[in-house]
C-alpha cells in the first residue's frame, strides 16, 4: 500500500470518510490514516473539518443503535488535535460557488469551502471529485492503494 504524505505543519482537512474509516477500522484505509492521528496527538498539526462531519458520521450508529462507535465519534470531535468548524454563511456562500464552479454535491461544497478557508495544507479523502477545486491539496486515499499494485 502507498503511503500517506503530511506535510510538515499547517492544518490537515479530514473529509468525513476519513473519522469513519478510523473509527470503525476500516482497513486499508484505517493503517492509511494511521500517521495522521498519531503526528496530530504530537501536536505536528491540527485536523480541521466543517461540524457538517457531525452529521456524517453519526447517522450509521444512531440509526443502528451503536452507542459504543458513537461515543467514540463524539470523543474524537472533542479531541484537543481536532478542529471542527461551524458553517457560516460566508462558508455557505463559498460552498454555492464551489457548487457552481465545481459541480460538487452540497455536502463536498460545504467541506472544500471549509478547508480552503482553513487554509488546510491537505485535504485527505476518498472522493476524487473534490479535485476538480481549483487550489485544494487533495490526497485520495483509494489512489494511494492504485499506486503501490502499479509497482
Amino acid at each position: 500500500m502507498g503511503t500517506l504524505t503530511l506535510p510538515a505543519t499547517g492544518p490537515i482537512y479530514l473529509d468525513a470518510n476519513a473519522f469513519i474509516y478510523s473509527v470503525e477500522r476500516i482497513e486499508p484505509y484505517c493503517t492509511l490514516l494511521k500517521p495522521v492521528w498519531q503526528q496530530a496527538q504530537a501536536g505536528q498539526f491540527i485536523i480541521v473539518s466543517s461540524d457538517l462531519v457531525v452529521l456524517e458520521t453519526l447517522v450509521k450508529p444512531l440509526r443502528e443503535g451503536e452507542n459504543a462507535v458513537e461515543m467514540v465519534f463524539r470523543e474524537l470531535f472533542d479531541a484537543k488535535e481536532v478542529r471542527l468548524i461551524p458553517a457560516t454563511r460566508p462558508l455557505w456562500e463559498e460552498a454555492a460557488r464551489l457548487r457552481a464552479k465545481a459541480g460538487l454535491r452540497t455536502p463536498d461544497a460545504l467541506h472544500a469551502a471549509t478547508a480552503r478557508n482553513a487554509e488546510c495544507t491537505l485535504f485527505v479523502t476518498n472522493d476524487s471529485d473534490f479535485r476538480r477545486v481549483a487550489g485544494l491539496p487533495v490526497v485520495v486515499l483509494d489512489e494511494l492503494r492504485a499506486e503501490e499494485s502499479k509497482l
